[in-house]
C-alpha cells in the first residue's frame, strides 16, 4: 500500500480508500485491487520509501464517500471509491526496502510490482499484491514486531470496531437528503425509504416479477428479502422503487449478492468472487448447481446486472497476463 499522500489520514483512521476509477473514468488496476482485499490480509504501509505501518485487514472493500480529512477537492458525498477498513499498528522498527533489495528482488512479481527493481516505489502504485515469499521477507525484516502482528491479529477481532461505517454514514446522509426534498411528496418519500430495507412499494413491485430465491429455489415469502440489483444507495429515486431493479433472495443469498460475494452474467450464469469463504458458502447450503445459472433475466434487469458487476462485485477487472 503506497501512502506517500494519505499516511497520516489512513492508518490514524484505520481504513484505506481509493478512487473507483482514474480521474477520466478509465479502470485503474491498482485501483481495482481494493475489490480483492478480504479479512485478515496483511497490510504493508509504504510511506516515503519506508514501511512505517502494518495492517490487518477488518472487512472486505465496499462503497464508501471521499472521506472529508482528504480534502475539499470534489464533492465529498459525490465522490464514492473503495474502502477497506483496517487496524494498523505503527512500527518501531521501520524498514526501507531499497536497503534491502539483494533480499527482496528473487521475489518481486513480474506484473504489478510494489517496487522497481532498483527498491523505488512507482508514483502511479496504491495497493498492490505482494506475493507470500515476499511478504515473508519483509516480516523478517521487520523482525519479532511485523511477525507478532500479522501472527496474532485476524478477522475474528474486527467485532471490536464498526465496519461498513463509511458506507453507514454515506447511506443514512442519503435518506435525509429525501426526507428533506420539498419535491417530493411525503408518500413516495416514505415508499423510498422503506425500498432502502426491501419493503414496502419496492417489495411489492418486485414480488410481480420475480417468484423464488433465484439461487436456492426458496418461494414462500416470508423467508425471502426484496434486494437492490443496483444498490439503493446507488440509485436515483425511481431506480429505488423499481421492481425490475431487484431481486427475492433468501437472507444468505442476499448477503452475498449485497456484500459482492456473487454477481450474475447477463445469461444468468453465476459469478462468485475469488474473496468468497467457499466453506462458509457450503455451510450457508449455497453449492452445486445453484452455482451455475440461475435462469433468464429481462433487459432491463440486465441493464442493472451490468452495474452490479462493475460496481459492487468483488473481482478486480485486470488482466492477470
Amino acid at each position: 500500500m503506497n501512502q506517500n499522500q494519505t499516511y497520516r489520514h489512513e492508518v490514524p483512521g484505520g481504513y484505506l480508500w481509493s478512487p473507483k476509477t482514474k480521474s477520466n473514468g478509465s479502470l485503474n488496476p491498482f485501483y481495482e485491487f481494493m475489490r480483492e482485499v478480504s479479512p485478515g490480509d496483511v497490510i504493508f504501509s509504504f510511506c516515503d520509501t519506508y514501511i512505517r505501518a502494518i495492517g490487518i485487514a477488518q472487512s472486505p472493500a465496499y462503497e464508501a464517500p471521499k472521506p472529508m480529512e482528504f480534502g475539499t477537492v470534489g464533492a465529498y458525498w459525490e465522490t464514492i471509491g473503495w474502502r477497506v477498513d483496517v487496524r494498523f499498528t505503527e512500527l518501531k522498527n521501520v524498514i526501507r526496502p531499497m536497503d534491502q533489495m539483494d533480499r527482496l528482488r528473487p521475489y518481486l512479481p513480474e506484473r504489478y510490482s510494489p517496487l522497481r527493481l532498483n527498491g523505488h516505489g512507482l508514483q502511479n502504485i496504491y495497493l498492490t499484491e505482494v506475493p507470500e515469499l515476499m511478504g515473508n521477507q519483509l516480516l523478517q525484516l521487520i523482525g519479532t514486531e511485523g511477525m507478532a502482528i500479522a501472527h496474532s491479529w485476524n478477522a475474528a477481532t474486527s467485532g471490536e470496531i464498526e465496519i461498513f461505517q463509511g458506507q453507514v454514514s454515506w447511506e443514512e446522509h442519503q435518506v435525509k437528503q429525501v426526507l428533506l426534498d420539498s419535491m417530493i411528496g411525503e408518500t413516495t418519500k416514505q415508499a423510498i425509504v422503506m425500498a432502502r430495507r426491501g419493503q414496502g412499494l419496492f417489495r411489492s413491485r418486485v414480488a410481480q416479477i420475480e417468484r423464488r430465491c433465484r439461487l436456492t429455489g426458496v418461494s414462500n415469502p416470508e423467508y425471502l428479502r426484496a434486494s437492490h440489483v443496483k444498490p439503493w444507495r446507488d440509485a436515483n429515486n425511481e431506480e429505488r422503487l423499481d421492481g425490475e431493479n431487484g431481486f427475492l433472495l433468501t437472507p444468505d443469498a442476499d448477503l452475498l449478492f449485497d456484500r459482492g460475494f456473487i454477481s450474475f452474467k447477463g445469461n444468468g450464469d453465476v459469478l462468485v468472487s475469488p474473496i468468497a469463504d467457499r466453506n462458509s458458502m457450503d455451510q450457508m447450503g449455497i453449492v452445486g448447481n445453484m452455482l451455475e445459472n440461475v435462469g433468464a433475466f429481462s433487459q432491463k434487469q440486465r441493464q442493472y446486472l451490468e452495474f452490479h458487476r462493475d460496481m459492487v462485485f468483488l473481482q478486480a477487472n485486470v488482466r492477470r497476463s
